[in-house]
């Protein structure tokens, strides 16, 4: 289902490009001043909160890929996306009719862990519950 995201890349650049690629999507859109954003209308503030649950989960599943090899990949997958959207609220707060707040911070993070907390459910809880001894440390990839 979600294999893809979670392949081994032997290069740094096969690890790396897409979560850059989206980091640098997330800046140009939130480098936009506000007058040129759409508006949804009545449903314009859950859209676009919304749309931070949605952009920072999937920010960190693209860093869970970047770093799956390293040690405390889900930690340090939370690392990166709290660090890029603290950043990204710094940022927005240069940009005309934008302001960063920590309310978006916090449910940029609520998707992250969110998403993260799927990813971990999906391979452990099964395992957990099939009797079979799940192993410390083992990658998503490798079965055990």
């Amino acid at each position: 289902m979600m294999g893809w995201v979670f392949a081994k890349r032997s290069t740094w650049w096969g690890r790396w490009l897409p979560l850059l690629l989206a980091m640098g999507v997330i800046f140009f859109v939130s480098g936009q001043p506000s007058v040129e954003l759409p508006n949804f209308g009545l449903w314009d503030f859950g859209v676009k909160k919304l749309g931070h649950f949605l952009a920072y989960g999937a920010l960190n599943l693209l860093a869970l890929r970047a770093v799956l090899d390293g040690k405390r990949p889900y930690l340090m997958a939370l690392l990166i996306t709290l660090a890029y959207a603290m950043s990204d609220e710094f940022h927005q707060t240069f940009i005309p009719g934008r302001n960063g707040t920590p309310v978006d911070v916090i449910i940029d993070m609520l998707g992250a862990f969110t998403f993260l907390w799927l990813v971990y459910w999906r391979r452990w809880v099964p395992e957990a519950l099939s009797g079979q001894p799940v192993l410390e440390g083992a990658s998503v990839e490798d079965g055990g």
